[in-house]
């Protein structure tokens, strides 16, 4: 499986940006895709999962401002990212599992700054 993330950028704070992740290869062995975050002196953290039938769950630092969702016709995972904040700064990574592995795209920065 690869991952392709695109979508980041520079971005005011109250802004919004999509990020996007083109999967290829194996597709059909994915069991759920997701986003990740990684702040400078930080781990990295998941944000939000969607599994194969749809199923989303986020982490609660944002709920009710970021939406997960994915076109299967397109291979591809999307997140809407609203209301954006400093505190969202980080690079944004996505992620495929799979059963017994798991699969990152090279991530793409998201900076909020005014």
């Amino acid at each position: 499986v690869q991952l392709q993330a695109s979508g980041g950028g520079l971005v005011q704070p109250g802004g919004s940006l999509t990020l996007s992740c083109a999967a290829s290869g194996s597709i059909e062995s994915i069991i759920s895709m997701g986003w990740y975050r990684q702040a400078p002196g930080n781990v990295r953290e998941v944000i939000a999962t969607i599994s194969s039938s749809g199923d989303t769950n986020y982490v609660d630092s944002v709920k009710g401002r970021f939406t997960i969702s994915r076109d299967n016709a397109k291979n591809t995972v999307y997140l809407q990212m609203n209301s954006l904040n400093p505190e969202d700064t980080a690079r944004y990574y996505c992620n495929a599992e799979t059963f017994g592995k798991y699969y990152w795209g090279q991530g793409t920065q998201v900076t909020v700054s005014s």
